[in-house]
């Protein structure tokens, strides 16, 4: 089958109605531009002409009411989320302290290849803010190579690129151009590579042990609770697209603008859940391990301390026994060693295999250097080395075994040391 017909075929499966019926573009002066091909058929799809240096673009705008639910959320929540960030003294990289909610741009490109490199080309720059009651989406259409010029000076008029959110995981492949329009002269060179807001990472530090992968698209479904109907697959795309550039019928373009309107309103959703987790607006929740360990990891040890202690005393056991093996380690810093080792000690009765095995070499390092036992750290390395060794990986522990029985050794000719000493002093 041709792809000429193999596209025809997707046509059917397609979905072009908005959701909710969004308000379309309102047109000051509808573009009356009888050379573009099927310029009709733009219009019937909330999508104008931007004419520029003898060039022209295609620019669509659908809005949505704030009350409009998109997955577990409706908009007017972002509102709400930007305002309590802005009364948290909490220092994270998805804070919008200081900034408005109408300046938040939820970002997203759709591109002619899958990676990066030379003859990757952005086709549609498509993002969505706020704007009094609404909801904005646009996108900035490319009709064919070449026209870059009034696709970004379309785009650098509308948007703030310095506080972009984004889905991205990788960079952006900006294109260079060679232009005499101060606009783009100054500003595509500035195109940051990175979204300032990446829900990416932060999808990938809450649910990576959770999903088989953190694909917008998988993080909709599971977490979000956005379902899309007859949607066009990202991945087809560049053929689409292709295709349409050799055609110039938009028809099945729109199918591919429609699923980057919901990747762009899934964003904001998104920031929205994220938000709430971090900012543990819920309290305890399946995340807040996961929470916990990203803020000691930005090393915002009070701000951890407070939600392992939290998970202590509200969260499942396993969650219990994790976050009291890792509040540990905060207590053993903060010299509270007893707490520590009561802790560990409690970790070594009720955890898995290898947090008991971690809890006993730490109970024995306290006994050893904190509280000068020199028994009871010997017994505490001889429990990790005898659960080690019943492990069924046992056989690929050789080192970590040979370890722990050097420790038993240099503590025993420690323990003998001591008593020989001991002896001596009596004597005198």
């Amino acid at each position: 089958m041709s792809l000429k017909n193999k596209l025809n075929r997707m046509k059917t499966h397609m979905n072009l109605e908005p959701v909710n019926n969004p308000s379309p573009i309102e047109e000051d002066s509808p573009s009356v531009n009888t050379d573009i091909p099927f310029h009709d058929k733009w219009l019937e799809n909330d999508t104008v002409s931007f004419h520029f240096d003898d060039d022209y673009c295609f620019i669509r705008e659908v809005r949505y009411p704030l009350n409009h639910k998109h997955g577990l959320y409706s908009f007017s929540e972002l509102k709400k989320i930007v305002k309590e960030w802005n009364q948290s003294s909490l220092v994270h990289p998805l804070s919008a302290k200081g900034v408005k909610s109408e300046e938040l741009f939820f970002f997203d490109t759709e591109t002619t290849g899958l990676g990066g490199g030379a003859g990757n080309t952005i086709f549609l720059l498509g993002y969505a803010y706020l704007e009094g009651e609404e909801v904005v989406v646009k996108q900035h259409i490319l009709p064919q190579p070449g026209s870059e010029i009034p696709l970004y000076q379309s785009f650098l008029e509308n948007i703030n690129y310095e506080t972009l959110v984004t889905y991205n995981g990788k960079s952006f492949d900006w294109p260079q151009l060679k232009t005499r329009h101060t606009l783009i002269k100054e500003h595509v060179p500035k195109l940051p590579e990175f979204g300032h807001f990446d829900l990416y990472h932060a999808s990938r530090r809450l649910w990576k042990n959770k999903l088989e992968r953190v694909k917008l698209s998988v993080v909709e479904t599971d977490i979000l609770g956005v379902h899309r109907e007859d949607d066009i697959p990202g991945y087809l795309a560049p053929m689409i697209y292709f295709d349409f550039v050799e055609r110039k019928n938009p028809e099945i373009l729109f199918g591919i603008m429609k699923h980057n309107e919901v990747d762009i309103l899934s964003l904001i959703t998104l920031y929205i859940h994220l938000s709430r987790k971090i900012l543990q607006i819920d309290g305890y929740t399946e995340e807040s391990m996961e929470i916990a360990r990203w803020l000691d990891y930005l090393g915002k040890k009070e701000e951890s301390v407070e939600t392992y202690q939290r998970i202590l005393e509200v969260g499942s056991e396993e969650d219990r026994i994790i976050a009291g093996h890792a509040l540990a380690f905060q207590k053993k810093k903060q010299k509270q060693f007893n707490e520590a080792l009561e802790i560990w000690k409690e970790v070594a009765l009720k955890g898995d295999v290898h947090l008991r095995i971690q809890a006993q070499i730490e109970c024995a390092k306290l006994f050893e250097h904190q509280f000068k036992d020199i028994a009871s750290a010997i017994n505490c390395t001889r429990n990790a080395h005898q659960e080690m060794m019943r492990t069924e990986n046992g056989s690929h522990l050789a080192k970590k075994i040979l370890d722990l029985e050097k420790r038993i050794q240099r503590l025993e000719r420690k323990k003998v040391l001591r008593v020989d000493l001991y002896n001596i002093d009596s004597l005198k």
